[in-house]
């Protein structure tokens, strides 16, 4: 411990000057101690003129909700937005959440075994969950029900996005999948199936059912919930 840490661990933390709490709450108290203000002041490493990293991390926390879904769905363009923050700022932040969202998908390396629809949306969640805009995915299966291969299809806008019948199922033949799962997001967080996505995913049933493979389920991703398709009787 340095000398530092020592003289802090004897000054009581409301006299910390307030733009070192959370860097000294780390290295004391661990990184659990801190919220996700402090956090995020740790990635700004100062404010502004009239906000402490804290209270400017508060701020942007505010303005999102409190929310770190719709934190990570902000681009370095919109968080210059806030006074105090620059490109460079910005950027840590974004590129931290990214990781964050990467690190999701590289915690279970073993092939996932679809059983349930809560299995697919464990899955595919981290690549959908906090997305601007609309994206569509196919997760490609074996006989074993095992996910060999997660595909994007197609990505578009804020309202929606064009999914191709036709390449999803060359998709599926090209890697001789027995079955399949298809995904997408709904940025708006309302998970309920428009009458596009129903239609969809007939045609996509239809088509599969021509290649002897199984549609096991068509899943909406939200903001912290799903929709499936097959819990709710539509495959």
């Amino acid at each position: 411990m340095s000398m530092e840490e020592e003289v802090l661990q004897h000054i009581p933390l409301k006299n910390w000057a307030e733009d070192d709490r959370p860097r000294e709450k780390l290295l004391l108290k661990g990184k659990q101690a801190l919220s996700d203000a402090e956090l995020i002041a740790i990635l700004l490493g100062s404010g502004n003129r009239n906000e402490t990293a804290v209270q400017l991390a508060q701020r942007i926390l505010r303005e999102n909700n409190h929310n770190l879904y719709d934190l990570a769905k902000l681009s370095v363009a919109d968080l210059q937005k806030f006074k105090g923050i620059g490109e460079a700022k910005a950027i840590t932040i974004v590129a931290a959440l990214e990781l964050g969202r990467r690190k999701k998908d590289t915690e279970s390396p073993q092939q996932t075994v679809v059983r349930t629809s809560m299995d697919a949306y464990k899955h595919i969640e981290s690549k959908l969950s906090d997305l601007p805009h609309e994206e569509f995915w196919i997760m490609l299966l074996n006989r074993a029900h095992k996910i060999t291969k997660t595909e994007l299809v197609s990505r578009g806008g804020v309202s929606g996005t064009v999914a191709d019948v036709r390449m999803m199922m060359k998709m599926a033949v090209e890697n001789l999948a027995s079955a399949a799962v298809l995904a997408h997001n709904h940025p708006s967080g309302n998970i309920k199936p428009s009458d596009a996505d129903i239609q969809l995913t007939r045609k996509v049933k239809e088509a599969a059912n021509l290649f002897d493979i199984q549609l096991l389920d068509h899943i909406i991703v939200g903001e912290g919930a799903y929709y499936s398709f097959t819990d709710e009787g539509l495959i």
